[in-house]
């Protein structure tokens, strides 16, 4: 068979993969000028650098994990993002430690009382209205206002009362001494970054790429010549929004070297006030313990910004208006181009974890090759 993939992310590239293991040919179009998506990573100063956004790889699957341990030796890099509020520091996820930090309290049952005290200061009737109201009645006022209100407003570039309480059907709220941001069994970080784990994948006489190359120039023509076409773009894009827009979020990224060792102590700091106009910094040396010029770091402040057509798109907005309207474009997927299988969080329009990235990927597989 010959396939034609259009995106060399972690979707398209382990697609790729399996599809040459089995003895077809693949050719990958990829409009940007390197592979990977946004799982790129790039080395300056020996360091690292997540280029498109700070990414820990974290599976409850072992299958998954096993799988990408072919490709790359993984650290024991542990999740501990922390959270600057107008310069006071909590440990995120919400922990005895953020407790402590907020309240004084010393045992889970006293934090759990001060919860329960602020909740029931709310007097909500019915059900929650909105994320405010939804955040409130599960952690409380206090923990809402310090570490969720601002960097959420942010995020979404909506206030917190216009926001549906489904986008926070539930927090994680611990009532242990445990920074570990994740409760997978499976974590780390590939040393020496991502980008060979894609390259890996790639490295095969059966799969062509094709950097600097976009498919929606020449659709047409490409939809012709091969027989399936795995798409991992926008799907409203490939149907050149007929259907109307979906709608997503978009990111900038702005990335400097700074000439010190150390910059924030940690690699994820998230910034919870309103006032900051960035959601966090990244110090990605520290992804790798440390590794890299020593008198040299980079860092990474990542601002949210509303998406438009010709932007890039990094999370879908799925609010039900946009999950009916992709349902619409699946339908119209199915009646029109059966050759085509739309792949990935953006062909999905879905926000996946790279795990589930590759789940979903291996889904595919089956289906495609049994």
């Amino acid at each position: 068979m010959e396939y034609l993939i259009v995106g060399s992310g972690l979707f398209g590239s382990v697609f790729a993969y399996e599809a040459a293991k089995r003895g077809h040919h693949v050719t990958i179009l990829e409009k940007r000028d390197h592979v990977g998506g946004n799982i790129y990573t790039k080395e300056i100063e020996g360091i690292q650098v997540h280029v498109y956004g700070a990414h820990i790889f974290h599976t409850q699957s072992k299958k998954v994990w096993e799988y990408v341990n072919q490709f790359a030796e993984f650290n024991n890099y542990i999740n501990a993002p922390i959270a600057n509020f107008h310069d006071e520091i909590y440990n995120l996820p919400f922990n005895m430690n953020t407790f402590n930090k907020l309240w004084n309290v010393i045992t889970p049952q006293q934090a759990q009382e001060k919860i329960n005290q602020q909740k029931a200061q709310l007097n909500l009737s019915g059900p929650p209205k909105n994320l405010e109201e939804q955040a409130e009645s599960l952690v409380g006022i206090d923990v809402y206002q310090k570490l969720i209100k601002g960097y959420t407003e942010k995020q979404w570039g909506k206030k917190a009362t216009e926001l549906p309480a489904f986008i926070i059907r539930r927090l994680p709220v611990r009532f242990t001494y445990d920074n570990n941001y994740f409760n997978d069994p499976f974590q780390g970080i590939p040393m020496g970054g991502y980008t060979q784990i894609i390259e890996q994948l790639l490295d095969s006489p059966l799969i062509d790429v094709k950097l600097n190359t976009d498919f929606l120039n020449d659709r047409d023509s490409y939809l012709k010549h091969y027989q399936i076409v795995v798409f991992t773009g926008m799907i409203d894009q490939f149907f050149d929004y007929q259907l109307g827009d979906l709608s997503y979020r978009s990111l900038k990224f702005e990335t400097e070297i700074r000439d010190m060792d150390n910059f924030q102590g940690n690699a994820v700091v998230n910034y919870t006030d309103s006032q900051t106009p960035f959601t966090r910094i990244i110090e990605h040396k520290h992804f790798e313990f440390g590794k890299g010029n020593k008198y040299k770091t980079v860092i990474t402040r990542e601002y949210p910004k509303n998406f438009q057509r010709g932007g890039e798109p990094y999370y879908p907005v799925n609010d039900q208006e946009n999950k009916q309207l992709y349902s619409k474009y699946v339908n119209l997927a199915k009646s029109t181009y059966p050759n085509v299988i739309f792949g990935g969080r953006l062909g999905l329009y879905r926000y996946y974890n790279m795990d589930q990235t590759i789940m979903a990927a291996f889904e595919i597989v089956k289906r495609e090759f049994g």
